[in-house]
């Protein structure tokens, strides 16, 4: 098959496109072969090299894919032909948390793509339980651009965060996946949206159903909120930039509100003054990923059209490090997607 694999961590150069070996047929685990997946950062960091974490090499990266079954490696639910996107979770199936329904914190957790092979492939090979079936009128580019993000933003709000009718949410770079996916899961549970966006992206996110959205780099967005909260500040903060913004996301929160952070592409180190933490009986909330529940629980919305992924741009495979570098350059609005075949 014609995948991407990089053989050395580095720039988006290092990116090869060529022949790699067929994944193998194996029991429990379904073949799909691959029309569509969709970038993420998780795909920059990799490739770039991560402290204390060692990733095969040569690795083929890609952790949202959409296609179609080759072999079904015996599940009787699946069907050669069958259309479906993919749970980019990996997990044992057997330790306590996934006994439990928790399978994000499996004690082996992976994300497809990470450690192991994804979907920058013409074929890939996933545990037959990572199959969700997707309808006819879905197009492959569409399905491979929802679950990594919106299965994120699903996690953070509905189930740690708990959201509800009439809450007020402030959405950390609107403009990103997580974020448009957070703006419209906010919406679609009837809360009020206030946004961060670059400049240039600052129409684009208000039209995604943010009802405020801030300069992300030059407004005191925290004082702004409180500005349209009549000094209250909002219930939930979804952030997910880390160091650059944490006390103006800390600012901006109500007392008894809750700040879900799922990244720290600024910086991990934040200050805390732990007297406004007990004193305003605030909840900080750490989240990764999602549960295949919860993305089942997600998907009917997909599929209904109540939640739709925005698209930046579609390249072919063969154009992975040119997607790389406009990811790279934060040039983009909505998921790049490759089109392997």
């Amino acid at each position: 098959m014609k995948a991407v694999r990089f053989h050395e961590h580095g720039g988006p150069d290092v990116l090869r496109y060529e022949d790699a070996p067929d994944p193998p047929i194996a029991p429990g685990r379904a073949l799909v072969r691959v029309r569509a997946c969709a970038l993420n950062h998780l795909d920059l960091w990799q490739r770039r090299g991560i402290p204390r974490v060692r990733i095969p090499l040569p690795h083929i990266p890609g952790s949202d894919v959409a296609g179609e079954i080759v072999d079904p490696g015996g599940d009787a639910s699946l069907r050669t032909g069958q259309r479906v996107l993919l749970h980019p979770g990996l997990n044992c199936g057997t330790c306590k948390s996934c006994r439990d329904g928790r399978d994000s914190l499996c004690e082996s957790y992976d994300v497809l793509g990470f450690k192991s092979d994804g979907g920058y492939a013409e074929l890939v090979s996933v545990p037959a339980g990572n199959v969700v079936p997707i309808p006819p009128h879905v197009d492959f580019v569409q399905a491979a651009a929802f679950p990594l993000t919106f299965l994120t933003a699903w996690h953070m709000l509905v189930t740690l965060a708990r959201v509800r009718d009439g809450d007020d949410v402030l959405v950390l770079a609107g403009g990103s996946g997580v974020g448009q996916a957070a703006i419209q899961i906010a919406r679609l549970h009837g809360a009020r949206v206030f946004a961060t966006a670059a400049p240039a992206k600052l129409d684009r996110t208000r039209a995604l159903g943010a009802d405020h959205v801030f300069d992300h780099y030059s407004s005191d967005f925290g004082q702004d909120v409180r500005g349209r909260t009549d000094g209250r500040g909002v219930d939930i903060v979804i952030e997910h930039v880390g160091e650059a913004t944490w006390d103006r996301s800390m600012r901006a929160l109500a007392n008894g509100g809750r700040l879900v952070t799922c990244g720290a592409t600024t910086g991990h180190r934040a200050n805390l003054d732990l007297r406004h933490l007990f004193a305003r009986q605030l909840s900080l909330l750490g989240s990764y990923m999602g549960t295949r529940a919860e993305l089942l629980e997600a998907v009917p919305h997909f599929f209904a059209g109540r939640l739709k992924p925005m698209l930046d741009e579609v390249v072919p495979l063969s154009d992975a490090r040119r997607a790389h570098e406009r990811l790279e350059a934060k040039e983009q609005f909505g998921k790049i997607v490759l089109l392997a075949s």
